[in-house]
């Protein structure tokens, strides 16, 4: 069996928004203003796509649990409980960061900027792992809703 087509458009993704962070952070490095905004831009609406399908997955079809050995089910839970504070923490600062920057306001955009882009970059490798462990390295659990997925009831 493959993996899933939806988790693995949805991660890939991700993987894509941080790459453009990345690079959209090395442009303003070089003083590329205008490509560092569209860079940003790219990155912000790859991160949109992912949510939509996200949430489109979880309403529609329900959450993955995990289906790996049950000794390991209390660190993947923590470990995804961490992955998903960094992600809504990345997800508001970056509307935060995106809507400075739009507005011109430089100052509280260049001193949330570099926290709000280690924060997703972060939130990429974790949400990488999460996928690896539901699909990849076990073979996923039950599809259910979110807080048995998540939480096991």
């Amino acid at each position: 069996m493959g993996v899933p087509f939806l988790p693995t458009v949805s991660t890939l993704l991700i993987v894509l928004s941080a790459v453009f962070v990345a690079i959209g952070w090395k442009f303003i490095k070089e003083k590329k203003v205008e490509a560092h905004k569209k860079m940003m831009m790219a990155a912000a609406v790859s991160a949109l796509l992912f949510l939509i399908i996200y949430i489109s997955r979880t309403v529609f079809i329900g959450n993955t649990a995990f289906g790996g050995p049950d000794e390991l089910k209390i660190y993947y839970t923590v470990f995804l409980i961490f992955h998903i504070v960094l992600a809504t923490t990345g997800a508001v600062l970056g509307v935060i960061t995106i809507r400075s920057g739009l507005k011109n306001r430089l100052d509280r955009h260049r001193k949330i900027g570099p926290i709000t882009a280690v924060i997703w970059l972060f939130t990429a490798i974790t949400g990488i792992a999460v996928y690896l462990l539901l699909y990849v390295f076990y073979k996923g659990g039950e599809t259910t809703s979110v807080f048995k997925a998540i939480l096991g009831f």
